[in-house]
């Protein structure tokens, strides 16, 4: 009886799945710590960030709908945004109160100044309205407390995580510009001051604060704006203080 041979197993070859390239907006999410996993601490913290923030951030009109046909493009400008650059041990980093107490405190700093997390979800909402969704964003520029003024495109992803969002903003202020992946298109862009240089001429600047005596219906007074004119909504993105009433047309105050 002849045995037969031994038939030894093959090893089947993996296809490998080429993965797509990332897009301008996925570009903008990864630039920062790129292999980061969120955890369930950093998803708690950053909750609790953004509860804190949107106390400080006074209402924004981008929560009705919206008609792209007969309404104009829409512009922010956030003001006084509290974002430092500070070297901390061997690596540059955004100050911000809860990770650098004692290194402000060191350097005779309020820490409760420093709240980078007022801005992040700022731009978190205006990014994720319905305005936004529409294609009515048309731009978004702002200041930072230092005076350094810089643009973001509409269609840029703000990253969702605190960390990853100063580590993109470390990144901006040190190197002045944020481009997509293999263009040359800067998504964020330091730009010189005045904001006024960059806005349309025609355009109605409208400064929103709590302080402000004129307290309107949001939703009605920007139902009331000229069509012809493009809507230039200023907010302040820190803790403590008021905006600029310079080249502010109206100031007023939502409930």
């Amino acid at each position: 009886m002849v045995r037969p041979y031994a038939v030894k197993g093959r090893k089947l070859k993996r296809r490998r799945v080429e993965e797509p390239s990332p897009t301008e907006e996925e570009m903008v999410e990864d630039v920062s710590d790129e292999g980061e996993r969120e955890t369930g601490v950093e998803v708690e913290e950053d909750e609790r960030r953004a509860e804190e923030a949107l106390d400080k951030t006074p209402v924004l009109p981008i929560t009705g709908p919206v008609d792209r046909a007969k309404r104009p493009g829409v512009i922010f400008v956030l003001e006084k945004a509290c974002l430092e650059v500070g070297k901390v041990g061997k690596n540059f980093q955004i100050l911000n109160s809860d990770d650098h107490t004692n290194y402000l405190k060191k350097q005779n700093r309020n820490p409760a100044d420093y709240r980078p997390d007022i801005i992040h979800q700022a731009l978190l909402a205006i990014f994720d309205s319905p305005l936004a969704k529409a294609g009515r964003l048309q731009a978004i520029y702002v200041k930072t407390e230092k005076g350094v003024l810089f643009e973001i495109k509409p269609h840029v992803r703000i990253p969702r995580t605190f960390k990853r969002f100063c580590g993109l903003m470390s990144q901006l202020l040190q190197k002045l510009s944020i481009t997509a992946v293999g263009k040359r298109e800067k998504l964020l862009n330091v730009i010189k001051n005045p904001v006024t240089r960059h806005l349309p001429v025609n355009s109605k600047k409208i400064g929103l604060s709590y302080s402000s005596d004129k307290l309107v219906n949001l939703s009605n007074y920007v139902a009331t704006a000229s069509d012809d004119a493009p809507l230039v909504f200023v907010v302040g993105a820190m803790a403590h203080g008021a905006i600029s009433k310079e080249y502010i047309d109206d100031f007023v105050s939502s409930h």
